[in-house]
């Protein structure tokens, strides 16, 4: 206790030990880092997934590589041998047939090398999606990263290794410090008499306590990241891209069964021409498809108007299978047509996918011109049938505009006949007066 209160030469030597501590653990990192291949140099670094030993260093990152594993066993094991500390994590996505069954397998594989699920969190819609959290010791990393990469199609994975050994070294030389300050404070309270002195290191005492217990819990807090690597891996189902495409296409005139389909991209013809509209749906996912719908507001197509020419709105498409619809149309006017087409996907039991869909829109041109010369007795005939048909329906719509204002002719002839009555009223009584 007298030294701690002597004064310069305890601190000095205690100076002199840290300073001689930091040049060693400088050496050391260049050292070490030589030996790691600058491992310890790059604390943060990302390596695509399937960047192997066989791997060339000049295709590390494209992002086309993925494969199995992730870091290389050789560098994962020199920093775990070199007694560095070295926080290890990685993140992964793995496509699986199915979500759930592969939850349990990746708990059990990682359970098997001694390590624990620290955290899950599962949805099920839109998809089937799984995000699970792995505990694993450093020297496990790496087949752990291998094991959990093995359950399906690995389509992504990042992994990060962070040196903290200089700031593991910096935390414990200040604890060593705060705790000699702690202890100097304590012996000087102990000795002191005067109240305000020791209200006074009471109260120096409380914040060299407080700095010490959270210099505790970083380094507690660096010892456990240290301890345990970390694995994110999402689980995702692989079976859930569906797709659907429709072609559109168009020929002149019409039959009951569509059988010159598929048309042409761009059609034109004369001016209320019959045509005959060709619509293909394909399936181009990886999903069964079924509850199909088509629909065209600009043709003014829907359902009830299609001719099925191979297959229907109610069957059920494989992958790459399609089916083809007909409608017909009058070419009335020339117009640029907008069909639409949903779909909802099947799962590999039959049960369709609720609130899931897919969609497409494909657009042609249907041009209609005016054919010219005099036309026929028919002809003129529909048109002059149209004509009537346009100015009845003017009529109706002048009459509905006019009801509203009805009731102010009807005001104004009341008006004229209240007036006239008190007029009426109004010359009897002149006349008995004369």
């Amino acid at each position: 206790m007298t030294n701690l209160r002597s004064g310069a030469p305890p601190f000095a030597l205690l100076l002199a030990l840290v300073v001689l501590t930091a040049a060693c653990t400088g050496g050391t990192d260049t050292s070490m880092s030589e030996q790691a291949g600058d491992f310890a140099t790059s604390p943060s670094t990302t390596i695509p997934a399937g960047a192997g030993e066989d791997a060339p260093a000049d295709d590390a990152g494209a992002p086309d590589s993925l494969g199995s594993g992730g870091v290389a066993p050789p560098l994962v094991q020199t920093a775990v041998d070199l007694g560095r500390d070295i926080i290890f994590t990685a993140d992964m996505t793995v496509a699986v047939d199915d979500v759930a069954a592969a939850s349990t397998e990746a708990t059990q594989r990682i359970q098997a090398l001694g390590g624990f699920l620290f955290g899950q969190q599962t949805s099920a819609s839109p998809e089937p999606r799984s995000s699970l959290v792995f505990k694993v010791f450093p020297e496990d990393f790496q087949e752990a990263l291998s094991r959990l990469s093995d359950l399906g199609e690995l389509r992504d994975q990042r992994v990060s290794a962070d040196d903290v050994t200089e700031r593991v070294v910096d935390i414990r030389s200040r604890i060593t410090t705060a705790e000699a300050s702690v202890e100097r404070l304590r012996g000087f309270l102990e000795n002191a008499t005067d109240v305000e002195a020791i209200a006074d290191l009471e109260n120096q005492l409380l914040q060299r306590e407080t700095q010490l217990e959270t210099l505790r819990g970083q380094l507690r807090t660096l010892e456990d990241a240290v301890s345990l690597a970390t694995i994110t891996v999402t689980l995702v189902e692989s079976a859930m891209r569906p797709g659907v495409r429709v072609d559109v296409s168009a020929y002149s005139g019409t039959d009951d069964s569509g059988a010159a389909c598929p048309g042409s991209a761009s059609l034109t013809v004369d001016q209320r021409s019959e045509i005959t509209m060709c619509f293909e749906i394909v399936n181009v996912g990886d999903t069964d498809l079924t509850g199909f719908t088509l629909r065209d507001p600009v043709l003014d197509v829907d359902a009830d108007d299609l001719i099925s020419v191979f297959g229907g709105l109610d069957s059920v498409l494989e992958p790459g299978e399609s089916i083809v619809l007909a409608a017909h149309v009058t070419a009335d006017r020339s117009r640029r047509t907008q069909t639409n087409v949903t779909a909802l996907p099947v799962d590999e039991d039959g049960n369709v996918r609720q609130g899931r869909s897919v969609a497409n829109t494909a657009t042609i041109s249907i041009n209609a011109v005016d054919p010219g010369g005099v036309p026929g007795f028919g002809e003129g005939l529909e048109r002059s049938l149209d004509a009537l048909v346009t100015l009845g329906q003017l009529v109706v719509y002048l009459i509905a505009a006019l009801i509203p204002f009805f009731w102010i002719p009807l005001g104004i002839w009341w008006l004229w006949r209240r007036r006239v009555r008190r007029h009426d009223h109004e010359e009897p009584a002149e006349s008995d007066e004369s």
